[in-house]
């Protein structure tokens, strides 16, 4: 097993895009924060050669790989062999030296590979072991996730590891238990591992999908259809083997009299962590990122000062990075729970402001700053839209579709102009003039709503 030193975190840096000026008396200051790691994980190293890596190339890290297998899986048949040729093709993507497990979920968790409540270690020999064991997948039953959930986190949580991370593949719908008992599943595993989860078809449910990957600060996506799960399985996989680093929190300092409003991922998606900040200091509060390799991403920072004069100053929020000081135990709710002792990254960046009679400064907005504003009112826009035509309210729908269209073209999003193209017909992106598609395939839908928080960089 890898040990965790300082040579294997990456290099973080953190960049601040703002306008620091604010008239006399204004209140309110955005920023734009890009975190940047390199020099740590080579994320899709492992697709050339994963076989190749010794347990030393990596840090430490356990995945549990849950896999539907509840009686839906069955239709059609081929749903059920791609689920198990996917799952082979992540564990073949797993570095030497893993820990890992097989689920089968239904309306309980069952221990597919290696079973008796231990992970398995990934080499060759386990490897064709657990493919083996996969042979033995067959559907029927229920769903209830929260039983998934809760025995990944069991088996996770046995492994003196850095990295924990789940795969969730499901079909359909979480049935056989109630709202409550996922809720309640998804808080006692928050902070304990990340999960990645993936819907296949079209007859699971988008929100309860989406709302795993964002609790467990995972991605969310659509399969529609199977063929393509063993693909997306390895992209997974890949993604998992380059982390480097679990548990980064950005640390956010205000001066007295200044408050947070918000702090929002806003590339490579729209994810708002306002909610989840853990106290960590006077004026002082962490914000779980989950695990990092060799990426960037972007984060908008809106903190409340204090009014002043023109010609006044101040700082008006520092941030930093911190990871948890211990290794390789369990550590409720990560670096940001606010008791564990932390490891300060090095990079940090300064929030400005400075009060100005200057008209033209002030008012002037930032262009990352409006970039990313746009893309959370698409992503909003598109969400309200579609919940708008679900419920039949035709002009509503059109009119929050057609703002989408309209944003979409403006800020260059050119991937989630094509899905809505796929629900709306597109008279004038310019002014969003559209009319609802009178038919629209399920997927086309699903696939809109599920990658609707998918954001595009703004040009620094």
């Amino acid at each position: 097993m890898a040990n965790f030193s300082k040579s294997s975190v990456p290099r973080f840096s953190v960049d601040v895009y703002q306008n620091e000026y604010l008239p006399e008396g204004g209140r309110e200051v955005d920023a734009i924060v890009t975190v940047t790691a390199t020099g740590g994980g080579t994320i899709g190293s492992a697709v050339t050669a994963p076989h190749l890596y010794s347990p030393g190339r990596g840090p430490s890290a356990a995945v549990a790989l849950m896999v539907d297998c509840s009686g839906s899986m069955d239709y059609p048949p081929a749903k059920m062999r791609h689920a198990r040729d996917a799952t082979a093709a992540a564990i073949d993507t797993l570095r030497d030296g893993v820990h890992f497990a097989v689920i089968g979920g239904t309306h309980m968790a069952r221990e597919v590979y290696p079973g008796g409540g231990r992970l398995a270690v990934a080499d060759a020999t386990t490897r064709e072991q657990a493919k083996y064991a996969l042979r033995g997948l067959s559907a029927g039953g229920g769903t209830a996730i929260g039983t998934w959930l809760r025995l990944a986190d069991r088996l996770l949580s046995s492994a003196e590891v850095e990295i924990r991370h789940g795969i969730l593949l499901t079909d359909g719908r979480n049935e056989h238990e109630s709202p409550q008992d996922l809720k309640r599943a998804l808080d006692q595993c928050v902070g304990r591992f990340t999960c990645d989860a993936r819907g296949v078809g079209t007859d699971w449910d988008v929100k309860e999908v989406t709302g795993i990957a964002s609790a467990l600060l995972g991605t969310a996506d659509i399969v529609a259809d199977p063929a393509g799960l063993t693909a997306d399985f390895t992209r997974m996989m890949e993604t998992v083997m380059g982390k480097e680093v679990a548990d980064v929190a950005l640390r956010v300092w205000t001066p007295a009299g200044a408050t947070v409003r918000f702090l929002k991922q806003v590339a490579p998606n729209v994810e708002d962590l306002t909610g989840r900040r853990t106290e960590a200091g006077p004026r002082t509060g962490d914000y779980p990122t989950g695990s990092w390799g060799d990426e960037s991403r972007d984060y908008h920072l809106c903190v409340q000062v204090p009014p002043a004069r023109v010609g006044q100053e101040m700082l008006a929020a520092r941030v930093s990075l911190v990871i948890p000081e211990s290794v390789g135990v369990f550590r409720p709710g990560g670096a940001g729970s606010g008791t564990a002792a932390v490891r300060t990254l090095g990079a940090q960046g300064l929030v400005r402001a400075v009060w100005t009679d200057d008209v033209a400064a002030s008012t002037a907005i930032n262009p990352q700053v409006a970039h990313y504003t746009g893309q959370a009112e698409l992503a909003q826009a598109i969400q309200q839209g579609l919940e708008l035509r679900k419920a039949g309210d035709i002009d509503g729908a059109t009119a929050k579709l057609g703002r989408a269209v309209q944003l979409a073209d403006a800020l260059g999003n050119r991937d989630t102009a094509k899905l809505l193209a796929k629900v709306v017909d597109v008279v004038d992106a310019t002014t969003g003039t559209v009319r609802l598609k009178a038919k629209v395939e399920e997927a086309d839908e699903m696939t809109l709503e599920t990658r609707s928080t998918k954001t595009v960089r703004v040009k620094k």
